[in-house]
């Protein structure tokens, strides 16, 4: 693993793919629907062995490699509605074109447990990501979509649903979503 001192020394000399879970800061934010992102990149590191703790560029930054590509994996810490900011400064730093960005993040309006991923496309219905496709002025950003599911209640608030924890149920299923979506990561990383 490389030392986080040597970040700067990757942008100018190395190749690397960013993965950015989108999520909020904080505790009360923990195991959040919305924090879906977070949740997949906390994963990675348990699975790969590497910390996401690095505080620079409005973000928390972790680096890893997988089949051989060197990946920083990013936490944003603007808050979900401010993402782009963050992205954009992640990728004037590294100096990486928007091939190599993946974006990592919660759907309403995909089924429970289904993992999407999408090499373009609007930002949808995602606070988080419109503000990364403004930013970045494009929608060919490649992106996972992690269903969180539809609101169940018709008068149900939608900020309240997506900031509530997962069911019982869905606690677990999250190991096998969270395996799926690594397949996706390698397919992304594979290109």
């Amino acid at each position: 693993m490389l030392k986080y001192d040597n970040l700067k020394n990757i942008r100018r000399n190395d190749r690397v793919k960013i993965v950015i879970g989108l999520g909020n800061p904080g505790i009360e934010y923990e195991k959040t629907r919305h924090n879906f992102g977070f949740m997949f990149l906390e994963y990675l590191e348990e699975k790969y062995n590497f910390k996401i703790e690095k505080k620079k560029l409005d973000s928390l930054l972790g680096e890893c490699t997988i089949n051989n590509e060197k990946v920083i994996f990013v936490k944003p810490m603007t808050y979900m509605n401010l993402s782009g900011n963050a992205v954009v400064k992640i990728k004037q730093w590294f100096k990486v074109e928007n091939k190599d960005i993946l974006i990592v993040f919660d759907d309403i309006d995909i089924k429970f447990g289904e993992v999407r991923f999408r090499s373009s496309g609007s930002a949808g219905s995602h606070n988080g990501m419109k503000s990364v496709v403004q930013m970045l002025s494009t929608e060919n950003i490649a992106r996972i979509k992690l269903g969180i599911g539809e609101i169940k209640h018709p008068n149900q608030d939608l900020a309240d649903f997506v900031l509530h924890r997962f069911s019982k149920e869905e606690e677990e299923k999250l190991v096998d979503i969270m395996s799926e979506t690594e397949k996706k990561l390698l397919q992304f990383l594979d290109k």
